[in-house]
């Protein structure tokens, strides 16, 4: 891996950019020793909950998968290198995978400001090219040209599910919303869905507050609070990260705040419950009412769907240890909607990697854009083809009962209507 401050991450992007004229080819198949995936994340810092917890998902299914032959007797690996959430360090870490015949292509990345920033390497970094799968971020750069035939999403995109947020707020006539976001790529880019959003309906926002990126859970949110009370919203809709906006909630609720706030999928569900839980007992009040957090994949709880029996039995069979690169004290969960997106995501790459290794010359792009009806064990199919690298569009919706996220019904939607 290259590494090194801002100014040699200076010179390696002008080189890179400079490269990228060049003839670009994908990496080559692996050999016999197996698939490699390069995965940079947060494994520490005030989002690592949201690394960990993909990786953990991913590796109960590689697990199952390797114990029973692998990709035709080839194991698959993940090979792990840490960002803390961070761009400049995601930077030198993909140039790092890009440079070698290892990893095949890169996986699993978590966060838009990360994701974003490594975009313009795809397009060729010494005359090589690899593809990223699946990345934990909903934004748009990755979705639409230059940058978009280089990246294959699984999950729906943060437009998709501001919309359903949105939309679902003003059928209950909650037409007052407002925002809170992280200030930076992932922030503006959740900002933009909901604004769109709203401009449809021929409404706009009434109030935004921002917070820095990197905000712990012990931080006051009291001056966003009173910048979004002064609003006076119907909703609040928040787009961040689980330690922030549970910093959020906890002082909007103290402040008297209780309007309905919604968070969109990246936050981490478990992880933002887990903290308002904490300093609910610890100041004898419930942080958890009046919560909906958007997600994009099903329930882990819905037993009716075979990848949910599945990722159940395997998390508890294997039990995945956080890797080496996090914090000795992290506590791994047992279940949570980021390490069922990891199970997914892996369960994908499976299939895809299966393709690929029946026919490595057609290369990796083309085994992927070959899934256009793949069952994965879900409610719905993954469609991909050459003009489509986003496998789900589906939106789900979750709000707290008896201590875990679980699906939303109508009548917790009407308990809202104004």
């Amino acid at each position: 891996m290259i590494s090194g401050g801002a100014h040699w991450r200076s010179i390696l992007l002008a080189l890179c950019l400079a490269c990228l004229a060049w003839p670009g080819s994908e990496a080559p198949a692996q050999g016999p020793g197996g698939y490699a995936l390069g995965m940079s994340a947060a494994f520490t810092g005030p989002s690592d909950g949201l690394g960990v917890e993909l990786y953990r998902g991913s590796m109960a299914y590689f697990t199952f998968l390797n114990e029973h032959g692998g990709i035709n007797g080839k194991p698959v690996s993940i090979r792990l290198l840490d960002d803390g959430y961070q761009p400049g360090p995601a930077i030198d870490n993909t140039i790092g995978f890009l440079q070698g015949d290892e990893p095949l292509c890169l996986f699993n990345y978590v966060g838009t400001p990360t994701v974003t920033r490594i975009l313009p390497l795809l397009k060729g970094y010494g005359g090589r090219r690899k593809l990223l799968f699946f990345p934990f971020s909903g934004a748009e750069p990755q979705r639409e040209p230059p940058y978009a035939r280089y990246v294959f999403n699984l999950r729906a995109s943060y437009r998709e599910e501001l919309v359903g947020l949105v939309d679902r707020f003003l059928a209950l006539n909650r037409r007052r919303l407002a925002v809170f976001y992280q200030a930076d790529a992932f922030g503006r880019s959740g900002w933009d869905g909901a604004h769109r959003a709203l401009k449809s309906h021929g409404y706009v926002l009434v109030g935004e507050a921002t917070y820095r990126r990197g905000a712990r859970f012990d931080e006051s949110m009291k001056r966003q609070v009173d910048i979004l009370m002064r609003a006076n919203p119907d909703a609040v809709l928040s787009i961040g990260s689980y330690a922030a906006c549970a910093a959020l909630i906890r002082d909007a609720r103290d402040m008297g705040l209780t309007v309905p706030i919604a968070n969109v999928s990246f936050v981490g569900s478990e992880k933002l419950l887990y903290l308002l839980l904490e300093a609910g007992r610890e100041r004898g009040r419930d942080y958890t009412s009046n919560l909906v957090n958007s997600q994009v994949v099903p329930s882990y709880e819905d037993l009716s769907l075979p990848a949910v029996r599945e990722y159940r039995e395997l998390m508890d069979r294997y039990a995945p240890d956080a890797p080496a690169l996090a914090a000795r004290d992290y506590v791994p969960l047992r279940y949570s909607f980021t390490s069922f997106e990891g199970f997914l995501n892996a369960k994908a790459m499976a299939r895809i990697l299966e393709t690929y290794d029946a026919h490595p010359a057609r290369g990796l792009r083309a085994a992927a854009e070959s899934l256009s009806e793949a069952d994965i064990g879900i409610d719905a199919p993954l469609r991909f083809g050459p003009d489509r690298h986003q496998g789900l569009d589906r939106v789900y919706f979750t709000a707290v009962r008896d201590g875990k996220f679980v699906p939303m019904d109508e009548r917790q939607w009407r308990a809202w209507q104004r």
